[in-house]
């Protein structure tokens, strides 16, 4: 498998979010938007971060607005959004996109893995999850629709942290 914290992309407030920050720990990346139905998800990305930060982990937001237009701010406005109404303060990096002929190449790396039910490709709507092992590469995928706090996502991320 690839190793996916070799890719560059910038941070949401600007410069690289230097992702090789990350190699030796669990990351959780998610991509986000303000104005969806699925956006209380933050309140249990939130969570993990903070159960399991001390331990190795990260969450990393990619905000998205590819689907209905659901993540239309500024850097600012995301930024200000999710500090503001849901206290975040796991990582996140630019707007990105995650499908298409500008797929970002953080999701190029991701979209090939598939999750527990066979799909991989194509990201399906915001707050798609994938787990990143200790060794940057690709262990879990999960779709938007399962929760942050599932006994899927916190089963596989406290065995990356065993």
């Amino acid at each position: 498998m690839t190793n996916v914290l070799n890719v560059d992309i910038d941070a949401l407030t600007g410069g690289p979010a230097d992702l090789a920050q990350y190699a030796g720990k669990a990351v959780l990346i998610v991509n986000v938007a303000s104005k969806c139905g699925l956006t209380p998800q933050y309140t249990g990305l939130e969570k993990l971060q903070e159960r399991y930060a001390a331990r190795g982990f990260t969450v990393l937001g990619v905000p998205c607005n590819q689907f209905l237009g659901q993540e239309p701010g500024t850097a600012e406005e995301i930024a200000e959004f999710c500090s503001a109404t849901y206290g975040v303060t796991f990582p996140l990096t630019e707007k990105a996109e995650v499908n298409g002929e500008g797929r970002h190449p953080l999701y190029e790396r991701l979209v090939g893995f598939a999750d527990d039910e066979g799909h991989s490709g194509d990201i399906r709507w915001n707050f798609e999850k994938f787990l990143i092992g200790r060794d940057g590469t690709v262990v879990a995928r999960f779709s938007p629709q399962t929760e942050p706090e599932s006994d899927a996502v916190v089963t596989a991320i406290e065995a990356q942290l065993a």
